[in-house]
């Protein structure tokens, strides 16, 4: 028999409960819903994030400034548990409304700066300790290019193939042929680039690097969604190449470990608020 096709109404209306995996903590409206306000540590800036893809960026950014001796750029990490709701609280919404991971204040100056959307968050740090985005033309303009387009790109990556390939709560074909066609078109995108230049943005190690290679560079590795074969990421050489390369950066193994919940447990630092926490 087959399946009788969704036909949607004409208002949407929303079902507690519906949405798989993450029934319990998705819902259509923002705002907190419970009071909790937020710890601080002792370093000038306070990162409350989880070690997704988007919390690594952040957690390699900061490792690689405190590699370069960056002292300013120590760090609290505090962990956001969006499993359990923590970006709900009262206090995370404040600090970003929109309750998604990562969020930063930095409190170095007079007044404290909230810092919210991983792509806003690198921005703000490689111009306040002028590293890693060039200040000349027409480099800067290429490393934001290729920064934005992570930040566009990831949706697809991200909430279409990594949703209906690993989480949904059933498998249909379409939404996965749809989002995988799209992912396989930005690896391509990025190989092609990649034959070309060492660095995404060009010859320098750069931003655009730290926010690709969470994402890309984990699917090229067989990280994210155990979705290597299913891909054929073997094709992306070039990619394959730059994942390697960054991978091979002590500062991008010590924040790929902040803020972990997931993978083996010994790689896990779940909050880190100094150097010796990493080990």
């Amino acid at each position: 028999m087959a399946n009788t096709p969704y036909i949607p109404p004409r208002v949407w209306q929303w079902e507690q409960g519906n949405g798989g995996k993450f029934a319990n903590i998705n819902r259509p409206i923002s705002g907190a819903t419970h009071e909790k306000s937020l710890p601080i540590g002792k370093h000038p800036l306070q990162l409350y994030s989880l070690g997704t893809p988007n919390g690594q960026k952040v957690t390699i950014m900061l490792e690689e400034l405190l590699a370069l001796g960056i002292k300013e750029a120590e760090y609290d990490a505090w962990l956001i548990n969006i499993g359990e709701g923590d970006q709900f609280s009262s206090g995370f919404v404040e600090i970003n409304p929109n309750s998604k991971i990562p969020a930063l204040v930095d409190r170095s100056g007079k007044e404290p700066i909230r810092v919210f959307e991983s792509g806003s968050i690198l921005t703000y740090l490689a111009e306040k300790f002028s590293v890693f985005l060039p200040t000349t033309q027409p480099e800067r303009a290429e490393t934001l290019s290729w920064l934005f387009w992570q930040m566009g790109s990831a949706p697809f990556a991200g909430g279409g193939f990594g949703h209906f390939y690993a989480y949904a709560p059933e498998k249909f074909e379409y939404p996965i042929n749809r989002f995988a066609m799209e992912t396989k078109r930005q690896l391509d995108v990025l190989d092609k680039r990649l034959a070309e230049h060492k660095y995404v943005a060009g010859e320098n190690y750069s931003i655009a690097d730290i926010a690709i290679w969470p994402w890309y560079g984990a699917l090229v590795k067989g990280w994210l969604y155990d979705a290597a074969e299913f891909l054929s990421v073997h094709e992306y050489k070039n990619v394959i190449r730059w994942a390697d390369e960054i991978y091979a950066r002590p500062a991008v193994q010590r924040g790929r470990r902040v803020n972990r919940l997931q993978g083996d447990p010994a790689q896990q630092v779940r909050e880190r608020h100094d150097a010796s926490d990493i080990g």
